[in-house]
């Protein structure tokens, strides 16, 4: 079986991150799988890219600008929204003519256009589409913020200038979304069982087929090592216990830093010994604009790709804290559990299915710096440290595993295959 999964990165975003390590993982199994890409960044041979870097980013410039224009040329929201009405058709390409599935991920940016996913639906390969956010099952949205419009038909958009209209830009393409799916078949397969029910609501994936897989991690790579170790590597302090923060940009105000911020100004005042032996370690870009933020000591890492290195940012750590306030399926939650970081987050979108309360980490209340500050002192102080992060590993083992992935993906694509020969 051969599998070719687009994405529109390879490495950047954990949309590449998850895509990337299921590519991976179906190898590792007896699985044949490519990664189609606009932008390629290593000389992987499993990795392909689009090539005419010119017309890619043609395409991604003049979707950015279709966007500016219909939020009257104001920057707010321009990258919380994507309308996918350019792209590549990439039903040419030899590597998708070779494939026997064509596994749909983060494809949004320039990538593909609705007008391009249609045409690979109607070339009479089975469709496996992963999604790692809501964007397929609503309007122009990636996060909802528990709006319900998408359930119907969109409009009045909270995205658009004045709350937009009842059939502004979002209703528009919800609707040719629609008219993209009528009468074919898509496996849809969510990274939650939080966002595969969210997604079955949609007005747009109505009749279609929706299930739950989480992303995979390569347990031979993330695992527990010498904390000592680890902090000498990374040059991070050896005599404070350490809060781990990780986020692509810090200040990406859904990452929800500052509730991690006022958790901490808590802390420093209920407990004022914890100044002088706690420290934050902020792995992402921009974390300077929060330097003078906290009240304890921070550890600016900057923006980190090489894995080896972020493996030994969680081995250094000894809690991570994610208080996002929407997340699908966080790879940061899972792979600081599989090095044995207990983890604390929201209860929000499939966090509280990654971690059990009291038992690997600590779910605090949605939007609660005062339940995230109780959070962070029950693992630093109170709780059996080894217990919860031996329960961190094995819960990773038992369910994020590459072969329990892969295994559950060679089902959606044998159902997928089997349900496309039987419809011709």
């Amino acid at each position: 079986m051969r599998i070719l999964i687009v994405n529109t990165s390879e490495k950047t975003g954990g949309a590449a991150v998850a895509a990337n390590r299921l590519k991976d993982a179906l190898n590792n199994n007896g699985v044949k799988a490519k990664m189609l890409v606009r932008d390629k960044l290593t000389d992987d041979i499993t990795v392909v890219s689009l090539g005419h870097e010119w017309r890619n980013q043609w395409n991604l410039l003049w979707e950015r600008f279709c966007v500016y224009w219909n939020l009257n040329f104001s920057r707010n929201h321009l990258f919380e929204i994507d309308l996918a009405n350019t792209g590549t058709d990439i039903t040419r390409l030899r590597e998708f003519k070779e494939a026997d599935i064509i596994h749909l991920s983060w494809i949004n940016q320039g990538m593909l256009s609705l007008k391009g996913i249609r045409k690979i639906l109607d070339s009479g390969k089975p469709v496996v589409w992963t999604m790692h956010d809501i964007w397929p099952a609503t309007g122009i949205c990636h996060i909802t913020l528990n709006c319900l419009r998408y359930q119907s038909a969109c409009g009045n958009c909270r995205l658009l200038p004045n709350g937009g209209s009842t059939n502004d830009l979002s209703h528009r393409v919800l609707e040719r979304k629609k008219r993209m799916l009528e009468g074919r078949n898509v496996m849809f397969v969510t990274c939650s069982k939080w966002l595969e029910k969210v997604a079955r609501k949609s007005a747009i994936l109505a009749g279609q087929q929706v299930r739950s897989i989480p992303n995979p991690i390569d347990t031979h790579v993330f695992h527990p090592a010498d904390s000592k170790q680890a902090r000498i590597k990374t040059g991070l302090p050896l005599n404070k216990k350490i809060i781990l923060f990780a986020s692509q940009r810090v200040t990406n105000v859904n990452k929800g830093i500052s509730y991690l911020v006022e958790a901490c100004h808590q802390l420093a005042t209920k407990y004022p010994e914890m100044v002088d032996n706690t420290a934050v370690a902020i792995l992402g870009g921009h974390a300077e604009d929060l330097r003078e933020e906290f009240d304890f000591e921070v550890c600016e890492l900057g923006y980190v790709n090489d894995t080896q290195q972020i493996v030994d940012v969680y081995n250094a750590c000894d809690v991570f804290v994610l208080p996002s306030l929407s997340e699908n399926l966080p790879n940061t939650i899972m792979e600081a559990m599989a090095c044995g970081v207990p983890s604390i987050g929201f209860k929000v979108g499939g966090i509280p299915e990654m971690i059990d309360h009291r038992v690997n980490g600590y779910v605090a209340a949605e939007r609660s710096a005062d339940d995230l500050a109780r959070g962070i002192r029950w693992i630093l102080d109170e709780a059996d440290y080894v217990a919860l992060s031996e329960a961190s590993v094995g819960k990773v083992l038992r369910c994020y595993s590459q072969r329990s992935v892969a295994m559950r993906y060679l089902e959606v694509y044998n159902e997928a295959l089997a349900y496309k020969n039987f419809r011709l």
